[in-house]
């Protein structure tokens, strides 16, 4: 926690318009560390999630000592139903951890309404959302708590990082502490943490990415704008919703390959790979299907995620590209 570390801190305080944030190793420690500042007390706690994400959100609940709920996503924006919340919610239930997906945001208000009529905290995997205002406040006002990711694969990266945003300063502390082994001073340890303290060269090389991010996100979505003008036309593409009051960081573009195609995901995915172009099933199969949770966490109704799961293709999406690549992609797509 040296002075580049408090000073990347700083300047990502002011560039995601939050009132507090505190810098992690990376993406998943910052999560976990999250939940586990919130310090529930049900044993068994359960926690409403999605099984339409990375597998790290999950792993950070399960470490933590409580269970995953999944509820099904909406086949608009892969984002979590919160029509469909409520119904799960048990007296063991104790946070809702809702994934902004492709910086498609959550239904923020919505989810809201329902933590304050249950007593419940709402965490917020951010991860794909970097910089993303809604409604003219950064993305991670919402909820307890938002974690971003500052992998080497993100929009913006510190080569390895993350990060946890939040109202509370108390959770700064808190936060320091655990990230620090619990050691609040030379001779006291009060916590139970880990050592997930970002290095000062990765904060460094923050503070150099952070120069760019804006010129960044500019390349990016004349690529994005050249996939839409491409591909929005092709018989058989469908693109996800986006919610028009929350910006676009271009971080992904995804694809889905309607039910009569159903057969050509993965052909699609091989042609072009053959071209040396590498996509992603991003994310196949659901965390719900992984052989680590398979039959042990919930029964909900999964059928929208399960459907996108298996006709989703992520399109690759770089600042550096090119637009004869965007081209050539598009023509064996719509070929």
């Amino acid at each position: 926690m040296g002075k580049y570390h408090m000073e990347l801190e700083k300047q990502l305080r002011k560039y995601l318009d939050v009132p507090e944030i505190s810098l992690m190793v990376n993406g998943h420690m910052s999560l976990e560390l999250a939940i586990q500042m919130m310090e529930f007390q049900k044993e068994g706690g359960e926690v409403i999630t999605t099984p339409y994400s990375f597998i790290s959100t999950s792993h950070a609940i399960v470490r933590n000592g409580l269970k995953p709920v999944f509820c099904d996503i909406k086949s608009s924006d892969a984002t979590i139903d919160e029509d469909k919340i409520e119904e799960l919610i048990t007296d063991k239930t104790v946070a809702i951890l809702p994934v902004h997906v492709y910086g498609n945001i959550c239904n923020v208000e919505r989810i809201q309404e329902i933590a304050d009529e249950y007593n419940l905290k709402v965490i917020y995997d951010a991860a794909h959302a970097f910089g993303i205002q809604y409604k003219n406040r950064g993305i991670g006002n919402w909820g307890d708590a938002s974690v971003f990711s500052f992998h080497a694969t993100k929009v913006f990266n510190t080569i390895e990082g993350g990060a946890v945003t939040f109202k509370e300063q108390k959770y700064y502390e808190k936060l320091y502490n655990l990230k620090n082994f619990g050691i609040q001073d030379e001779e006291m340890v009060a916590d139970i943490g880990a050592n997930a303290k970002m290095n000062e060269f990765c904060a460094i090389m923050g503070l150099c990415n952070l120069r760019h991010i804006d010129a960044a996100i500019q390349k990016r979505k004349q690529y994005y704008d050249l996939y839409v003008q491409g591909l929005c036309e092709v018989k058989g593409i469908r693109l996800l919703d986006r919610n028009k009051d929350a910006d676009n960081n271009y971080s992904y573009f995804p694809i889905l390959l309607e039910t009569d195609y159903i057969d050509s995901r993965d052909q699609l995915y091989e042609r072009l790979k053959e071209n040396n172009i590498c996509c992603r099933k991003y994310f196949y199969p659901l965390i719900s299907e992984q052989k680590c949770y398979r039959d042990m966490y919930g029964n909900s109704r999964l059928d929208h995620a399960k459907r996108i799961s298996d006709h989703v293709l992520i399109l690759p999406l770089y600042e550096d590209m090119g637009t004869q690549l965007v081209e050539q992609i598009i023509e064996i797509i719509s070929k």
